[in-house]
């Protein structure tokens, strides 16, 4: 074989092996992606309108979070947190314009604590997608309830389930506890829902 074949076949099959690699490469980063943000991946690519921005904009929410310092917090604010979301519920039935509004500053303050930058709502949301991706969604709509609520064209049932879409997110953030069991949280969540019904 002329020397200059031999070549171009190594050249050939060099190419080859980059492409396969780019290839195998990107479908792990997809498939990491997927893994770690779950539907919140759906909801990038809509947004973006193509995996490849969408996938960029993940990995930027993913590096920012890695640079922040995010920490648990002291079990004295995780009380302190946990009376105010409970006199948030209570007050739900006599005013639930105000509870929700409350719920929201109080997912704020607790976010605030924990070491997330809480200045914007859209960059609050993707900071918190990394971590807790399978409630961002229900964070967003619960906080565009509440915006609606300040004009006056939320429904009390739009209320209600904001209020308990803010709920499951407050427990998330309140992060591992020692102290409660599932089953008190999940019978806590089970009296908040009554109050809430009421």
């Amino acid at each position: 074989m002329n020397g200059q074949i031999i070549a171009l076949i190594i050249v050939v099959v060099l190419a080859a092996l980059v492409v396969l690699v780019v290839l195998t490469m990107r479908q792990r980063r997809t498939r990491n992606l997927k893994q770690t943000f779950g539907t919140e991946y759906d909801t990038a690519i809509q947004a973006a309108g193509n995996p490849r921005d969408a996938e960029a904009e993940l990995e930027s929410r993913r590096r920012r979070r890695e640079a922040l310092n995010i920490r648990e917090l002291s079990p004295e604010s995780a009380t302190r947190y946990e009376a105010q979301w409970k006199e948030i519920q209570v007050r739900f039935v006599d005013a639930p314009d105000t509870s929700l509004r409350e719920a929201d500053t109080l997912l704020v303050e607790v976010m605030r604590e924990r070491g997330y930058p809480v200045e914007e709502f859209d960059q609050r949301a993707a900071d918190i997608s990394v971590d807790h991706p399978d409630l961002v969604q229900s964070y967003r709509a619960a906080h565009e309830v509440s915006t609606r609520t300040g004009r006056g064209t939320a429904s009390t049932d739009d209320l209600r389930i904001a209020l308990q879409r803010y709920r499951d997110m407050f427990i998330e953030l309140l992060g591992p506890r020692e102290r409660i069991s599932s089953d008190a949280a999940q019978s806590e969540r089970a009296v908040g829902d009554q109050e809430m019904a009421r």
